[in-house]
């Protein structure tokens, strides 16, 4: 068997390796899905490349694959493969069945070995489905590939607005239980002390600098140790589309940050060239997964709310605990949006509807019962 080729990427953006390394997976498995797909969408495929986000790409064509294969499974046309479909079966689709296509994906099953796994879509996720279907056939009416656009005729998928749902974070209280738990160790059993021993100082960090910052999950991710420059208090992230920005590094970022450096991370002697730069090592001493933050969060918060740990938070609800609180403590909010890099302040503007403990405070003032015992008393 012959030996895997060593990626090497050279490139002149001044991105790190890491970065530039999770960008071309992201790009390997959208040529591999290419290659699936039929040839006469390799236009869409351009179009994709240069119009949307690699992420956003990818969860089209995954959509668009899902299609091609629905229509496959239920024999609507002769083809044996996906790349067999052609520009004359794509021209006998109506909107009707793309209808009946969206209402298969709500809840569908496979069959795998011994095993029946049910899944399940809800209206987001079904929403996200028909745009990818929306933009395919819009693209394919426009490039003369078919002689109509049938997307008008999409049955409309009602999506909760933002404001509609319910903002879940944590309140400032529950933040101050959550750190004094990766501190102390409180409320763990003993297996899970002996764990927490290991790595309670990375822990830590990571979950200061999502409350501090309201990181995204993948910008934390990819964080390096010389991302940051603690002689001049900052440290540099990436956001998305690849933007650079330089983040303030306060006291307490700094102090637990160097702490772990300094007492717990792995001397870099003992890492593989490809993790010696990655700032939150797991025990193996590779760079830590997106899942593995992930479950770390879910696991700390749950002790935050006195819960299960698969009822815990995830990243992103510390990235809503972020907002909340610097909103609640008075700061601006388009301060507020800068920090947290959302595109539109209407974004950050939900947030400030969620003040904390607003709703306690509000049934609080209209306690009835107690009112009427008390007058009744006098």
């Amino acid at each position: 068997m012959a030996e895997k080729k060593q990626v090497k990427i050279q490139s002149k953006t001044g991105k790190p390796e890491n970065i530039l390394k999770k960008e071309q997976d992201i790009y390997d498995q959208c040529k591999a899905i290419e290659q699936e797909l039929p040839a006469f969408m390799n236009g869409f495929f351009a179009y994709l490349r240069g119009s949307v986000l690699p992420m956003t790409r990818l969860a089209y064509l995954n959509d668009i694959k899902f299609f091609c294969h629905y229509l496959i499974e239920s024999a609507m046309f002769k083809a044996d493969e996906v790349s067999e479909l052609t520009p004359a079966d794509f021209e006998t689709i109506r909107a009707k069945d793309i209808n009946t296509f969206l209402d298969f994906a709500r809840r569908y099953q496979r069959e795998r070995e011994n095993s029946i796994y049910i899944y399940e879509n809800d209206n987001r996720s079904l929403a996200r489905k028909k745009s990818s279907l929306s933009v395919l056939f819009k693209y394919l009416f426009r490039d003369e590939v078919l002689s109509k656009n049938i997307t008008d005729g999409l049955d409309p998928i009602r999506v909760p607005k933002p404001g509609e749902r319910e903002i879940k974070a944590l309140t400032d209280d529950e933040v101050r239980l959550m750190l004094k738990t990766v501190s102390d160790g409180d409320g763990m059993t003993k297996k899970q002390l002996e764990f927490w021993q290991k790595t309670k100082k990375r822990d830590k960090a990571v979950l200061v600098l999502f409350i501090t910052y309201g990181l995204r999950l993948s910008e934390l991710q990819q964080l390096n140790v010389d991302s940051f420059n603690f002689d001049r208090g900052e440290f540099k992230i990436y956001r998305k589309r690849g933007k650079e920005s330089i983040m303030p590094i306060n006291r307490s970022c700094e102090l637990v940050i160097k702490e772990y450096l300094e007492q717990e991370r792995a001397s870099d002697d003992t890492l593989d060239e490809e993790n010696k730069g990655a700032l939150f090592l797991s025990l193996q001493g590779r760079r830590m997964t997106e899942r593995q933050i992930r479950e770390l969060v879910k696991k700390y918060t749950a002790y935050a709310l006195k819960t299960s740990q698969k009822s815990g938070y995830s990243p992103h609800k510390l990235r809503a605990t972020a907002a909340t609180s610097l909103i609640g403590r008075g700061e601006d909010i388009y301060d507020v949006q800068i920090l947290l890099d959302h595109e539109n302040v209407t974004t950050t503007q939900l947030y400030a509807k969620h003040k904390e403990n607003v709703k306690r405070d509000l049934v609080n003032n209209m306690e009835w019962e107690l009112e009427r015992t008390n007058q009744s008393k006098k």
